[in-house]
């Protein structure tokens, strides 16, 4: 069962460390190599005599030019200019929120530091590849163990002075329940198995043979009788093989349209003839259908809450940093 909000993975820590992008970047830096053509600066703001430099800003660049290069875009001269100024603000607000921190009298203990830095290096074969990749990316790991504290201390300000001192009722609840009723409905879905004998792109018509005849050879032992999963773990060269060929529930726009227009017209319990997809050859088997339905409140008003606090929460967070910006001191130099 899901909801479009997304809701059923909005713990408080997490939806707290989404509310300030920067509170990960010590986790996604990890895995860029920094930026070497922005210009170079000493620096480029002083937040109440605190300097952010040039340094701390081209690598956060790198890292959102990395991830849209990632996703096969490209990046418009305008958008590059929206990007650069979104980077520049929040770092100006990580440093805020920091010093808050401090004002408060918030203090990250040495042991939540370390073990940051343990599980960090855990992801690493060894300690030298991470040494290396910090070095690539001309970052210490004592600043890397700044950027950690920062981020533990900045989640327990935003815990004690903002989310912890807002409430959702069920009233309220309710209300987006019943004025946003097409985020809870669930669409036809379907539970599947599927064999597959793949087909290579651009393999020739002897490769497609050879993978047809395969995928018969299953299905005459499907039509004797033999069990679904069994071939499924013996012969298919999918990924859910150990599975039994299970590919769980999935509703229509998930898969690819061949397949999907196959699946979905199986009653339950029915298996396929042979299905060709861009990946190969299927056979494809229905375990279960369920059809479109609303999802009742009681089955979401907890993660709708959660939903709800982290939206309050959000806007709260803004506030609070304008406030703090009010009386605060800020050059900027960019």
């Amino acid at each position: 069962m899901s909801m479009k909000i997304h809701s059923k993975n909005l713990s408080a820590g997490r939806f707290i460390y989404a509310i300030i992008v920067a509170l990960s970047l010590f986790l996604s830096a990890l895995t860029v190599q920094a930026e070497k053509n922005e210009p170079s600066i000493d620096k480029i703001a002083i937040v109440n005599a605190s300097v952010i430099t040039s340094e701390e800003f081209n690598r956060e660049i790198s890292q959102v030019k990395q991830r849209i290069s990632q996703q096969g875009q490209k990046i418009l001269p305008e958008q590059l200019e929206h990007i650069r100024n979104e980077i520049f603000d929040n770092l100006i607000n990580v440093e805020l929120l920091f010093q808050e921190s401090r004002n408060k009298g918030i203090k990250v203990e040495k042991e939540a530091i370390d073990s940051e830095i343990k599980s960090l290096k855990q992801k690493f074969p060894n300690n030298t590849e991470f040494e290396k990749l910090l070095g690539e990316l001309n970052l210490s790991e004592s600043a890397l163990k700044l950027k950690i504290e920062k981020g533990i201390a900045i989640q327990k300000l935003i815990e004690t002075q903002v989310a912890d001192k807002i409430e959702i009722s069920d009233e309220e609840s309710k209300v987006f329940y019943d004025s946003n009723p097409d985020r809870f409905k669930q669409p036809e879905q379907i539970k599947a198995s599927h064999i597959l004998i793949k087909v290579e792109p651009g393999a020739d018509e002897i490769k497609k043979s050879e993978a047809k005849q395969k995928i018969k050879n299953i299905q005459q032992k499907l039509n004797k009788g033999e069990n679904f999963a069994a071939l499924a773990k013996e012969f298919s060269e999918g990924p859910s093989k150990n599975n039994g060929g299970d590919l769980g529930y999935f509703q229509r726009g998930q898969m690819v349209k061949p397949f999907e227009d196959a699946a979905f017209a199986l009653k339950t319990e029915e298996v396929s003839d042979i299905v060709e997809t861009q990946f190969g050859y299927h056979i494809i088997k229905v375990a279960d259908k369920t059809p479109k339905k609303t999802i009742a409140y009681e089955n979401v008003k907890e993660n709708l809450a959660q939903h709800l606090k982290q939206e309050k929460t959000n806007q709260e967070v803004k506030i609070y940093i304008q406030k703090l910006s009010e009386k605060s001191k800020i050059e900027k130099f960019l």
